[in-house]
């Protein structure tokens, strides 16, 4: 029971940590873009950075 009286504190702690870092990362604009990692892993930028001359080398294969 008096493990209670320590614990109840550290998690009333961690919880107004995680809202403050929450309210933190939204003021901060941190959830603007959701969608440019998704397509970021989808998407190879690759193939727009390759010179012409190999793409046609890339096709004759």
């Amino acid at each position: 029971m008096a493990s209670l009286y320590l614990l109840i504190p550290i998690a009333i702690i961690f919880v107004c940590l995680a809202v403050a870092l929450f309210i933190w990362a939204v003021k901060t604009d941190q959830f603007d873009d959701l969608d440019r990692q998704g397509h970021s892993i989808l998407f190879d930028d690759s193939d727009e950075a390759k010179p012409a001359s190999v793409e046609h080398k890339d096709k004759k294969l």
